[in-house]
């Protein structure tokens, strides 16, 4: 059984993880399916003008131009050698290839491991605009319901506003917050929120970071000293770095990464406004690009609209009208 085989009939039944993806993906799913599905249709048989075609639908997508070319490639080696000219058949070929091709490259853990012993501090990075402190509150309340303990930093010191919206989220969420004075030095409050957590029994400490575009150096010196403060109180930590990107930026939002990649350690990407991006390709080029899991998406202001990525269900809002 091919995988889009499996995949419809494993999502034949709806259920609420389906339905999440559902709605946080309805514009990639209309964009990217229906026109998988309208090529297939106007196609008997596969030819190289069909595969220039496909080739043009995953790139509009913002799947990279790497990744497409590589898994373009791929799909036409297998038709040649397996003879098979049939639309349908490539596209399913072609969804074999995207999960697989994902799947490959490294890690594809989504949620938090926490920590047997002691507060596990996950630290969340990404340049200003792109939902970072609203997504931090959706992650809180995520673990809150999940029975953990949640204490929330507020290490971007220099935005105006930062610490507040922050707090707000934390009196909503009914949860501690540890802050600093304005424009008091980031590091020093990352310190003072992982001592705080040791002494009251924390699960997971979140800690949020400023978000304005620096130069390289800055930024990994800012980190960098963030991260040897919190290692010295708590060893390991942080023990995750997240970086939140702007679906709807593209391929922008690829460059602004590679900026934090080479400034500290991310091991693992959030996706925010998913709903507002009929360009869900990004999830693969950041993969295929920089080998990063994408472990959450978020998709509308509601505080729970927030669901890990799942990439079996990615692929099924792909190919369910194909």
């Amino acid at each position: 059984m091919g995988l889009i085989a499996f995949l419809k009939e494993k999502f034949a039944k709806k259920d609420k993880k389906v339905d999440k993806y559902q709605e946080g993906l309805a514009k990639s799913r209309k964009n990217f399916s229906s026109k998988l599905n309208s090529l297939s249709e106007r196609y008997k048989t596969v030819n190289q003008d069909y595969f220039d075609e496909l080739e043009q639908i995953l790139i509009e997508s913002d799947a990279g131009i790497q990744f497409t070319l590589n898994v373009i490639e791929e799909v036409l080696n297998q038709s040649k050698k397996e003879h098979i000219t049939e639309p349908k058949k490539i596209n399913e070929i072609l969804v074999d290839k995207m999960f697989v091709g994902y799947a490959e490259k490294g890690d594809i853990q989504n949620d938090v491991v926490f920590k047997k012993d002691g507060p596990t501090v996950l630290l969340v990075v990404g340049v200003n605009g792109v939902g970072k402190t609203t997504t931090i509150a959706k992650l809180a309340y995520r673990y809150i319901n999940q029975g953990k303990k949640v204490l929330l930093v507020a290490a971007d010191t220099f935005r105006a506003g930062a610490v507040e919206q922050l707090t707000t989220w934390a009196e909503r969420l009914k949860i501690g917050i540890v802050t600093g004075k304005p424009e008091s030095d980031p590091a020093s409050v990352a310190f003072d929120g992982v001592k705080k957590a040791k002494e009251d029994n924390i699960d997971l400490v979140i800690v949020d970071t400023a978000g304005r575009l620096q130069t390289k150096n800055n930024l990994m010196l800012e980190l960098g000293k963030i991260k040897r403060v919190m290692g010295k109180e708590i060893e390991g930590a942080p023990h995750e770095v997240w970086l939140t990107i702007d679906a709807t930026t593209g391929q922008n939002g690829l460059s602004q990464a590679s900026q934090f990649i080479e400034a500290t350690n991310i091991t693992g990407v959030i996706l925010t406004k998913m709903d507002g991006t009929s360009k869900g390709g990004i999830v693969l080029a950041i993969k295929d690009q920089f080998g990063l899991p994408v472990r959450f998406i978020t998709y509308g202001e509601d505080i729970d609209s927030i669901t890990e990525f799942w990439l079996e269900g990615y692929l099924q809002t792909v190919i369910e009208e194909a």
